[in-house]
C-alpha cells in the first residue's frame, strides 16, 4: 500500500472510498477539491479512520496551476507514491449538442485541465523515480456513441495521453495508469435507473485503483468484464452499430 497520497477531486465518491482505504492503512494523505468545508469534513474522518496525517487543499482543479500546487502537496507530504486523478463531470449530451459553450466547459473539466495535472504529475513521479499516478478514466472512451459522444470524447483524449504517459515513464521505476470504469452508483449518476450487474460501489474501484497502483498493466477495466464488453462493442461493424442506441 502506498504511505504518501495525492488525490486530486478528493470529494467525488470513487475519491472518498480510495481515501478511506488508505487512511486504513495509515497514509498521509493530501486531498484537493473546490469545496473547503466538505473537504474539511472528509480530512477529520480520514483521520479517525487511522490516517497519519490529511492534509486538505481547497482548490478549483480546472484553473489551478498543476505543476505549482502538485510540487506544493508532495512536498508536504515529504514525497508521493501514489497521485490519484479522479474528478471530472457527467456531461448533459443533449445540451452540449446545441450549447457550445457548455460543450467546452466539459471538455475542458474533463481532457485539458485532468491532462494538465497528468503531465505534471508524470513530471513528478519521474523526477523521484517510483511512484504511480493513476487516472480515472471511462468505458465511454472506448467508441463515440450516440448518447455520451462529448464525454467520451474527453476520456479518449484523456486516456490516450495517460498510456503515453505510461510509455514514457516505463524506464523510470514510475509508472501511469488508466482505470476505465463503466457504471459506477455515485451521486454524479444519481438521475439515471440503477441495478442490475453492470454497477459497481465506488468501494469496489478503490480496491482497483489500489491494486493497479503496485501491479498491473497500463490500462484497467473496472469491473474486469468490462473489456469484454467494450471489445465487442469496437468490433461492432459500423453498419451494425448505427442501428443500435446505445
Amino acid at each position: 500500500m502506498a504511505k504518501q497520497v495525492i488525490i486530486l477531486g478528493g470529494l467525488s465518491a470513487v475519491a472518498v472510498a480510495t481515501a478511506r482505504l488508505y487512511a486504513a492503512q495509515g497514509a498521509t494523505l493530501a486531498i484537493a477539491a473546490r469545496r473547503e468545508d466538505e473537504l474539511e469534513l472528509l480530512a477529520a474522518d480520514l483521520r479517525v479512520r487511522g490516517a497519519a496525517a490529511v492534509t486538505p487543499f481547497a482548490l478549483d482543479l480546472a484553473t489551478a496551476d498543476p505543476g505549482a500546487d502538485l510540487s506544493r502537496m508532495a512536498a508536504g507530504l515529504g514525497g508521493c507514491d501514489l497521485i490519484l486523478i479522479a474528478y471530472g463531470a457527467l456531461t448533459d449530451q443533449a445540451r452540449g449538442e446545441t450549447d457550445l459553450g457548455y460543450a467546452a466547459e466539459q471538455l475542458t473539466t474533463n481532457f485539458t485541465s485532468a491532462a494538465g495535472w497528468a503531465l505534471a504529475a508524470a513530471n513528478l513521479l519521474e523526477a523521484q523515480g517510483q511512484g504511480a499516478l493513476v487516472v480515472l478514466g471511462s468505458v465511454a472512451g472506448d467508441r463515440g456513441r450516440r448518447s455520451n459522444f462529448i464525454y467520451g470524447a474527453a476520456k479518449a483524449g484523456l486516456g490516450v495521453l495517460v498510456q503515453g504517459l505510461a510509455h514514457r515513464l516505463a524506464p523510470t521505476g514510475a509508472r501511469a495508469v488508466l482505470i476505465k470504469p463503466g457504471f459506477i452508483d455515485t451521486p454524479m449518476t444519481a438521475h439515471l435507473a440503477k441495478g442490475g450487474p453492470l454497477w459497481a460501489k465506488p468501494e469496489a474501484i478503490a480496491q482497483v485503483i489500489a491494486k493497479a497502483a503496485t501491479a498491473g498493466g497500463p490500462i484497467v477495466y473496472a469491473p474486469s468484464f468490462w473489456r469484454l464488453i467494450l471489445l465487442a462493442i469496437r468490433l461492432a461493424p459500423a453498419g451494425l452499430f448505427h442501428r443500435t442506441r446505445l
